[in-house]
């Protein structure tokens, strides 16, 4: 399951009720100015510095993709230099304990970018035309997400995934990230997604047989104290483009990697 509060959708909503405040304002008479002060961001220029961020082109199959030389290729670069220099020193040290290292990335716009998804719909979801997005297993790479998942497993580091797709679209995310190179432990026993008909045992608390009301910080931290707990690995760093990928402990340290498109809570 893709996230569904997008920043358009409440952008929009907030320009809505923007222009109705302004429209109260204007009908009094003798009152020339909106009642509301806090005017939101206008959306359209918003949508112009997203693109802007991430340097958007469009390829010669109708693709949009992100710049190499963009502000946001640039930060994913720099959290990447850091996060191999933690992952260097976290791995000796955990070993050092008898620990067994590992890290955990979540999937959608932290290894394989949806920006052109976000661009067609115009920054809103449907179920329907995300999941025939995802199964045609085509998405690009997030700069440097392959290389950092090998680099992690060439220092004796266990990967792990953990996303919010759907145990339907399993097949699709395994070829996927095969490929854009990331080839690492993409069995049913590293990768972990949503089985909302099956739930985990360790889901108990919030998830049962065809009922599932685990929020994504329940599912996702869940998750990661299943492998930390019963697996046994100390997950020495956790990788992901929302906040909520990232709370609710059960990682040493955690990257948030940049996404303006939308916002999951």
């Amino acid at each position: 399951m893709h996230k569904p509060l997008r920043i358009a959708a409440v952008a929009t909503a907030c320009a809505v009720a923007g222009a109705a405040l302004y429209g109260a304002g204007a009908a009094t008479a003798g009152q020339s100015t909106a009642n509301s002060t806090h005017e939101p961001y206008n959306i359209g220029l918003l949508t112009k510095d997203i693109d802007t961020y991430y340097g958007t082109t469009i390829d010669a199959d109708g693709v949009y993709q992100a710049s190499p030389d963009s502000p946001y290729a640039k930060d994913l670069a720099r959290i990447d230099v850091a996060a191999r220099k933690y992952i260097d020193k976290a791995a000796r040290k955990a070993r050092h304990h008898g620990e067994k290292p590992a890290v955990v990335f979540d999937i959608d716009d932290t290894l394989l970018l949806s920006l052109d998804y976000e661009k067609k719909t115009n920054y809103t979801y449907n179920g329907t035309t995300w999941a025939d997005y995802v199964n045609k297993a085509d998405r690009p790479a997030v700069f440097g997400s392959a290389e950092l998942v090998r680099y992690a497993e060439a220092r004796g580091v266990e990967v792990f995934y953990n996303s919010g797709l759907s145990e339907a679209q399993r097949t699709a995310a395994v070829e996927n990230l095969k490929k854009i190179g990331a080839d690492v432990n993409l069995d049913a026993g590293h990768m972990f997604l949503k089985d909302k008909a099956n739930p985990p045992a360790y889901l108990a608390e919030c998830a049962m047989p065809g009922t599932w009301n685990c929020t994504t910080v329940q599912y996702k931290s869940g998750t990661r104290q299943h492998i930390e707990d019963d697996l046994g690995y100390e997950i020495v760093a956790n990788f992901g483009d929302q906040y909520s990928d990232l709370d609710g402990g059960y990682a040493d340290r955690t990257y948030k990697l940049p996404n303006p498109t939308y916002f999951v809570s």
